[in-house]
């Protein structure tokens, strides 16, 4: 990441400028010590260790029109996939009780590892990948995080508050009753959107459920739409951009997933410096001034409180309000756009344009489309059902008056198709055997998953010489199914 900026450089500047003089009356800034740190730490963070509050200016312009789009969008499909049911299943639900999940039709068992390990290997080989190419885009685009925050809290702060200045003003002298109607509204969102998130969980008939009866009656469930309730509440009412900034290690991870091709949202220090106003006095020549005017319109409207022209930064999610800032004072002051733009960093320093192919970016695809590939096969030849045959418990056999021997077995069938279906089941080895089977056939509802005790019965003779006989157990659906399980019988030797 960027290295700490030197004395007297714009880090010091910036952390001068950023906060307003104190009114008349007001707390001052407590002086610098020998212990106070060379530049500024963190940008929530003043030099004394107090909260710096980050009110950002909202910036108009076609990437914040762009992710306002975006970020719609996905509010609306979080809040009604829960509503949405596909071959009479939920779109998606992760009932973790019963280990059972439902994902756009299909459902998943916790011994389905090998579809578990390949959905995730994609997720992360795509992270890499768009970020190899893209910087971070699921920052700024589609986190969350930054969803909600910009596009639900943040509007909220300003129709209970006002500007950004009135929000700073509120910050210095108390917020009174808007700031606490607002919270309030906070706290009643937060609560809709944990019930929400419950949906995806139990269900939104099971949810109906529990909203029209004690919560003594369903305890756990109600723990948990509490705890994302005040989860939720806590993050958007007060830590905030702090989740960015501090508690997300994708900042951090940034370092070694990008390169210098990269797209990122940076600035064009060639062209913009040396940057300044036309003051008698202090200003830089006319002709030897970069296109910055030094407006901190940039600064200003970053959700994360930096500033974009002291290069790559891990606080920078890449939401592009900077762009949008400065595109709209390069056109007040008739200068071209794109002092601040999307771009790779060598592009950003002087260097040449990259190439998009490049190592990185070909070993990231090719990784993700073998485990995509591998992962569609997988479900491709998903069969229709599951079985295990397992040895009863307690005593590996037993003899029965008539002095025939009996081995218990416990047969487990998951019938994974959307369809109920009657499972036959038949012995083809060892021959002479016969199979007790309480039910049979057996029959078991779409996605349900039945446990079956069989016993299979063989003369004393039959196990003479090894005590051991191997078993072959054919269960069959008549439909699309039809599996052998092996396992080996056990009796006397002698």
């Amino acid at each position: 990441m960027t290295p700490p900026a030197p004395k007297g450089s714009l880090a010091d500047a910036k952390d001068s400028k950023a906060e307003p003089a104190p009114p008349e009356g007001a707390r001052a800034e407590p002086q610098s010590s020998p212990l106070a740190p060379p530049g500024e730490v963190l940008s929530t963070l003043r030099k004394d260790g107090t909260r710096r509050w980050i009110r950002p200016r909202p910036s108009e312009g076609r990437f914040l029109s762009g992710r306002r789009g975006v970020a719609y969008g996905l509010m609306a499909v979080f809040l009604t996939l829960p509503h949405v049911v596909i071959g009479g299943k939920p779109a998606i639900l992760l009932d973790v009780v019963r280990r059972r999940f439902t994902l756009f039709g299909a459902t998943f068992v916790s011994t389905d590892t090998l579809f578990l390990l390949l959905a995730a290997l994609a997720v992360f080989l795509t992270v890499f990948l768009l970020t190899a190419l893209f910087g971070r885009v699921w920052c700024g685009w589609a986190c969350p995080q930054t969803v909600y925050m910009e596009f639900l809290f943040r509007p909220l702060d300003r129709l209970f508050e006002g500007s950004y200045q009135q929000q700073a003003k509120l910050d210095r002298e108390g917020g009174g009753i808007r700031r606490v109607a607002k919270h309030v509204v906070i706290v009643a969102i937060s609560v809709f959107l944990a019930h929400t998130f419950l949906a995806y969980f139990v269900g939104w008939s099971t949810l109906m459920g529990y909203l029209t009866t004690s919560p003594a009656e369903h305890p756990t469930a109600f723990a948990v739409m509490v705890s994302v309730s005040g989860a939720m509440a806590f993050n958007f009412g007060w830590f905030r951009e702090q989740t960015c900034l501090v508690a997300c290690p994708y900042g951090r991870l940034q370092s070694v997933l990008l390169d210098q091709a990269s797209l990122v949202v940076g600035y064009d220090t060639g062209r913009g410096e040396p940057r300044g106003k036309a003051k008698k006095g202090r200003a830089v020549a006319v002709a030897e001034r970069g296109d910055c005017i030094d407006c901190r319109a940039c600064v200003t409207t970053c959700p994360t409180g930096i500033d974009i022209r002291d290069g790559l930064q891990l606080e920078c999610i890449g939401c592009a309000q900077c762009i949008d800032a400065c595109d709209a004072i390069m056109t007040r002051t008739g200068k071209p756009l794109g002092l601040v733009r999307y771009g790779a960093r060598s592009e950003l320093e002087g260097g040449t344009p990259s190439k998009i192919l490049r190592p990185r970016v070909v070993i990231y695809a090719l990784a993700l489309l073998l485990v995509l590939g591998g992962l569609g096969g997988a479900l491709l030849d998903r069969p229709s059902a599951k079985v295990k045959a397992l040895r009863g418990i307690g005593a590996p056999f037993v003899t029965l008056p008539s002095g025939e021997i009996s081995n218990q077995i416990r047969l487990k069938i998951h019938n994974q198709s959307d369809q109920s279906r009657s499972y036959t089941l038949s012995l083809i080895t060892p021959s002479g055997a016969q199979l007790v089977a309480p039910e049979n056939p057996i029959q078991i509802g779409a996605g349900e998953l039945a446990e079956a005790t069989l016993f299979v019965v063989l003369p004393r003779a039959a196990y003479a010489g090894t005590g051991e006989l191997p078993c072959q157990l054919e269960v069959a659906d008549g439909v699309d199914f039809e599996r052998v399980v092996t396992l080996t019988l056990l009796g006397p030797s002698q």
